[in-house]
């Protein structure tokens, strides 16, 4: 039930107007206009009709009162009195009043009257919340066409906008122009799905050494840019991007993604570097260059045309983290899978020491194939080669290496074995290959040679 407060100092009115609602709606009365506004305090009402003329506080007063405070300036209000006259009409509109009603109470007039008002209100409401949704929808929609759909992240658009708008406003700062090296790697050797999932994390990474002044900007593909506001220092600036390089490579660490993928970092400044963002962003890319012709894995102010600034940037990576960073191609168990150009570099290097020393190398080849009476499905062959490489990364030790020949072959090089045992290692990867793969279509055989020293 809508709950109407009555306020009127004639106890009559008061009882009759709270025997014409009640039937309809939830009635408080009181005598005064401060125990109105003392009710109100803890109480919500849907309308108030009052009383225009009170001792100590007449309806005007009370109006006034009611507009100074944010819980009741939008309560609906209907003014009594007893006088019929135009010009007190006119008063009470314009104080504020949504409509008045005559004394003495005509019930039907005034629960007419009543019904019509609380109508309205819950129209203007209803019209206000469809308002509000309307407009949090759009701004929804456009803080959504502002942001990377991967990372959340600003886009380059919003990114330009903001940037220019500060700078135009005189504010200082530092633009990190950003990019991933070896990415490509993480998309080839684990999926694209964990590339997006390493693009996420380094969102992340930025959000964790930024501030909320700051913009964190994805440009696309592996590349990203943030403006620190008023942050112009010089050793604050490469203390955040020797962290964002570590952090990084924690990260990567943690989520066992072993490839050489690091961080490269370009820092323009402004005003010194641009007053506009295209400006910024080109110094910042040139510096994001010299890092990269540079060994990567580091940062470069574009006001540091010198090398002694680079080798000064660098040594804030020492050497225990470039011993880590080196190694992480390494899973420290099982077999050591190449592509086939540095399967090629290692075996002839293999070979040379097998002329030195002497030392017993054995190569095999597997090759899948399918068995008679079964149609080759090209999704059936792919994933046994893949089921091949597991067997044989599980089965072998570290110091074999092993690297794909075809779309069907696999080769193995088994360092400092002897002849008659490759055969068992052979045996061994096979039992592993059958252990992982379920299907009945695909048959694996084996050839092996001994390594020679004049093997060319």
């Amino acid at each position: 039930m809508k709950h109407i407060l009555v306020v009127d100092d004639n106890k009559v009115n008061l009882v009759a107007a709270k025997n014409f609602l009640s039937g309809t709606y939830k009635v408080t009365a009181v005598t005064m206009g401060a125990q109105a506004l003392k009710f109100l305090e803890n109480n919500k009402v849907d309308l108030i009709l009052l009383d225009k003329n009170m001792p100590e506080m007449d309806g005007f007063e009370v109006m006034e009162k009611l507009k100074e405070k944010n819980n009741t300036r939008d309560i609906p209000v209907v003014f009594l009195t007893a006088e019929n006259d135009s010009g007190v009409e006119a008063k009470c509109i314009r104080a504020g009043a949504f409509d008045f009603i005559a004394k003495p109470f005509v019930p039907e007039v005034m629960l007419s009257r009543i019904a019509k008002v609380l109508e309205l209100e819950e129209l203007k409401n209803n019209l206000a919340r469809e308002l509000d949704e309307k407009t949090r929808e759009v701004t929804t929609i456009k803080s959504k066409s502002q942001q990377d759909a991967l990372t959340g992240l600003w886009n380059r658009a919003y990114t330009e906008e903001k940037v220019n708008e500060m700078l135009e406003e005189g504010i200082a700062g530092s633009l990190f122009m950003i990019d991933m090296d070896n990415f490509k790697a993480i998309n080839d050797n684990y999926g694209h799905i964990a590339g997006d999932e390493t693009l996420k994390m380094f969102a992340d990474t930025l959000r964790n050494h930024c501030c909320s002044d700051d913009i964190i900007c994805r440009i696309g593909g592996d590349e990203f840019v943030v403006f620190l506001k008023e942050k112009t220092g010089k050793p604050e600036l490469s203390n955040l991007a020797s962290d964002i390089i570590s952090d990084l490579a924690g990260r990567l660490k943690e989520l066992k993604i072993e490839t050489n993928s690091s961080v490269s970092i370009g820092i323009s400044q402004a005003p010194n570097d641009g007053t506009e963002f295209n400006k910024l962003y080109n110094a910042a890319d040139k510096s994001l260059y010299y890092v990269k012709q540079n060994g990567k894995n580091s940062f470069h102010f574009y006001s540091e045309r010198n090398i002694n600034a680079t080798q000064r940037a660098s040594q804030l990576i020492d050497l225990a983290y470039i011993r880590d960073f080196m190694s992480r191609q390494d899973p420290s168990k099982g077999a050591y899978l190449l592509d086939f150009d540095n399967f090629r570099h290692v075996y002839n290097f293999v070979r040379r020491v097998v002329e030195r020393s002497h030392t017993k190398v054995q190569t095999l080849l597997f090759t899948l194939s399918v068995k008679p009476g079964y149609m080759e499905k090209t999704d059936e062959m792919e994933l046994a080669l893949d089921l091949l490489d597991q067997a044989i990364f599980s089965s072998l030790r570290r110091m074999d290496v092993s690297t794909r020949y075809s779309s069907r072959q696999v080769i193995v090089m088994l360092v400092d074995t002897k002849t008659e045992n490759a055969d068992l290692v052979a045996g061994r990867i096979i039992n592993a290959f059958f252990h992982f793969y379920l299907g009945t279509s695909i048959e694996i055989d084996y050839e092996k040679v001994e390594m020679d020293s004049t093997d060319k």
